[in-house]
């Protein structure tokens, strides 16, 4: 059998944090039983395979590939609650960025400019933003050009750089950069948000026995309540931690089917 993997790796604002709080939960899962773990996170490059490693006891993906690319292929443990303009409970938001000096403008101003994604696979880079624009488009392109930059920090530089007029940038993504690397988001403005969406999901191989999946979501809840980790989860904004039925997500499918059934299956 391989090492065991956990990752926390869509958050990466501040990694040192992300190693913390991974310390103090290995401490909490110890408490669930749990004794076999590693000393470390892993920060893997290529995500999908990542995901689907029999070998993950702990990592977190976003709510579309969880629906599409690994449906039925691993299990979900739960969300965090995050404290970031724009989330409520287990739910947030994208929102949309622009240089200020286009603060002036409405979303449907920004027909005919280019748009920043960080993947087609993201919702809230990628599904949202399209539901939000498909009742904008009327059934034809609305943007000029769709720049696929790989990350969202990526989308970021694309705007604030000018080589992009607009991007959705899920609001935890946003307001942890505002925290740790405000440089990153000097000269640009927020023009909206989308719609609401349930966040990013934890999940575990489908290879992790039931009684480790039950320990796995004890630590992850003692975790929030653990004094000592209060900082971590601070720096990353982690306010709580809840176990939503898989059918929350449903919401990501609603969202791209309403940009389909509107004539706009793709952002340009």
């Amino acid at each position: 059998m391989n090492a065991l993997q956990v990752a926390l790796p869509m958050y990466l604002g501040a990694p040192g944090a992300v190693q913390d709080l991974w310390v103090h939960l290995r401490e909490a899962l110890r408490a669930q039983g749990m004794q076999v773990l590693p000393e470390a996170i892993v920060w893997p490059q290529d995500l999908h395979a990542h995901w689907l490693s029999p070998d993950v006891l702990l990592s977190q993906t976003c709510g579309y590939p969880l629906t599409h690319a690994l449906q039925g292929q691993v299990q979900l443990l739960g969300c965090f609650r995050y404290a970031a303009p724009g989330c409520e409970g287990i739910y947030c938001r994208s929102v949309l960025i622009a240089r200020t000096e286009s603060s002036h403008l409405a979303l449907e101003d920004f027909r005919n400019q280019r748009v920043a994604f960080n993947s087609t696979d993201s919702q809230s880079g990628y599904n949202a933003l399209s539901a939000l624009i498909a009742p904008l488009a009327r059934q034809s392109r609305f943007f000029s050009q769709a720049l696929a930059t790989g990350g969202h920090r990526l989308s970021v530089d694309a705007v604030r750089e000018g080589r992009a007029d607009l991007a959705a940038i899920d609001c935890v993504t946003w307001a942890l950069l505002q925290m740790h690397e405000a440089p990153a988001t000097e000269g640009l403005c927020t023009i909206g948000h989308s719609a609401p969406y349930p966040g990013l999901p934890l999940i575990t191989s489908l290879h992790t026995p039931p009684e480790q999946v039950l320990a796995l979501r004890h630590g992850l809840q003692s975790l929030i309540t653990t004094p000592a980790a209060a900082q971590a989860l601070g720096q990353l904004l982690i306010a709580g931690f809840e176990t939503p039925d898989l059918a929350a997500y449903q919401r990501c499918i609603e969202m791209e089917s309403s940009a389909i059934a509107s004539g706009y299956p793709q952002l340009a």
